[in-house]
C-alpha cells in the first residue's frame, strides 16, 4: 500500500501535505508529565482498547522497542513529534497501515490524533480525524470545561484543541526575501509560519508549515476555513513568483544544473540534497521536467538521515551515508 506522502494531492504544485491534529487528555489521569512509567502504559491500553471498534486497523508501536533512528525516521517522516523521540519509555504510536492516521500516546498530552493527507485536503483530514475523535468520546471521559474547552497541557492548545497545518513548498518567495513579510501577515490573519518541523526548525529545501495559532474562542469549521483561504493566496502568490523566476536565464539555469548535479553525483549531503531537490521540485512543477511528482516527494521523504539509517538498519558514517542516498538519487531520476 502506498504512503499518503509520496502522493501528489490538490494544488500539489505547492503543497506537500495537510496535517489535522488534536489534542486530548482522559479525565481520569493527571498530565503524562506527572505519570510515572507503569501510569502511562495503563492509559495506553485504555486508549488502544477503545480503537479496537473503529473502522480503522492501527498497528501498535511500543516507542521504547525502537532505536534511536527508527524514532527520528518517524519523526522525519512527520508520523511523530522530534519531542516524542526522547525519553520513550512508556510511550506508544498508533499507525495505519499507510501512515495516514497516527496516534501518540503519552506525549505532551494522553493523546495526539493526527491525520495526514497529500496536497490541499484540510475538509477530508478533519473528516477523518473528527470521525475517529468522535468515537473516542464516546469510549473515554475526556478532560473538558465548557468554558475554556478541551484540558490541554499547553495553555495554547486549550479551546479546540486543534492543530491544521499545511506544508508548502516555497522557493521563489524564498529567493524573493518575501518569507518574512508573509509571517508578519498571517500572524494578523491568527496563522504562524514556520520550517517543515515547527516551532524552532529551519526551513530545509523551502519548505514551510502554516497552521493555525488561534484555538479559544473560534470553532474548527472557522479554523479550516480561514487556514484554506490564506493557502490558496499563498499558492498564487508562489506560482506567480516562479514564472518571475525562470523568466530570468541565470535562475532557470540553477534548476536544470541542479537535476544534473543529482542525477550524476556520488556524494550527496542531506543538506545539499534538500537545496538541490527544492529546485528539481520547482522545475518539476513548472512542467521543465517530465518527472513525476510523487518522485521527487518520495525522495524528499526517504532521503532523511535517520530514514536512511532505518532503511539500512545501522547507523551509517556520514560519508557512507552520503554515497547510499547519492546512488538513490541517480536511480531515481534516471529510471
Amino acid at each position: 500500500m502506498n504512503k499518503w506522502y509520496i502522493e501528489k494531492g490538490e494544488q500539489g504544485d505547492i503543497v506537500l501535505s495537510t496535517r489535522v491534529r488534536l489534542a486530548r487528555n482522559l479525565e481520569a489521569y493527571p498530565f503524562p508529565g506527572k505519570l510515572d512509567i507503569q501510569s502511562k502504559k495503563k492509559v495506553c491500553d485504555e486508549i488502544c482498547d477503545a480503537l479496537r471498534d473503529t473502522d480503522d486497523v492501527f498497528r501498535r508501536i511500543d516507542m521504547a522497542s525502537l532505536t534511536r533512528s527508527q524514532a527520528v525516521s518517524l519523526a522525519e517522516r512527520h508520523l511523530i513529534s522530534p519531542e516524542f523521540t526522547t525519553n520513550r519509555e512508556g510511550r506508544a504510536l498508533l499507525l495505519t497501515e499507510d501512515e495516514s492516521v497516527s496516534v501518540m500516546l503519552c506525549e505532551e498530552d494522553h493523546i495526539r490524533l493526527q491525520v495526514m493527507q497529500a496536497g490541499l485536503a484540510l475538509p477530508q483530514a478533519y473528516a477523518i480525524a473528527d470521525r475517529i475523535d468522535s468515537m473516542l468520546d464516546s469510549k473515554l471521559q475526556y478532560a473538558y470545561d465548557p468554558r475554556i474547552g478541551f484540558l490541554t497541557r499547553c495553555p495554547t492548545n486549550l479551546g479546540t484543541a486543534m492543530r491544521a497545518s499545511v506544508m508548502l513548498h516555497l522557493p521563489a518567495l524564498n529567493a524573493a526575501g518575501r518569507i518574512s513579510g508573509l509571517a508578519a501577515t498571517v500572524s494578523k490573519l491568527g496563522l504562524v509560519i514556520r520550517g517543515a518541523y515547527g516551532e524552532g526548525s529551519s526551513p530545509r529545501g523551502s519548505i514551510f508549515q502554516l497552521s493555525n495559532q488561534i484555538t479559544l474562542g473560534i470553532t474548527e469549521q472557522a479554523a479550516i476555513d480561514n487556514l484554506q483561504a490564506i493557502t490558496l493566496q499563498i499558492v498564487a502568490q508562489e506560482r506567480a513568483a516562479q514564472e518571475r523566476l525562470l523568466q530570468n536565464e541565470t535562475q532557470a539555469d540553477k534548476i536544470w544544473r541542479a537535476r544534473g548535479i543529482l542525477s550524476s553525483a556520488r556524494l550527496l549531503s542531506g543538506d545539499e540534497f534538500m537545496e538541490l531537490i527544492s529546485l528539481v521540485r520547482m522545475g518539476v512543477a513548472r512542467g521543465l521536467f517530465e518527472i513525476p511528482m510523487e518522485k521527487i516527494n518520495e525522495l524528499i521523504v526517504r532521503m532523511q538521515p535517520a530514514t536512511i539509517n532505518a532503511a539500512g538498519g545501522q547507523d551509517f558514517p556520514p560519508a557512507k551515508r552520503d554515497a547510499l542516498r547519492a546512488e538513490a538519487v541517480r536511480t531515481a531520476l534516471l529510471s
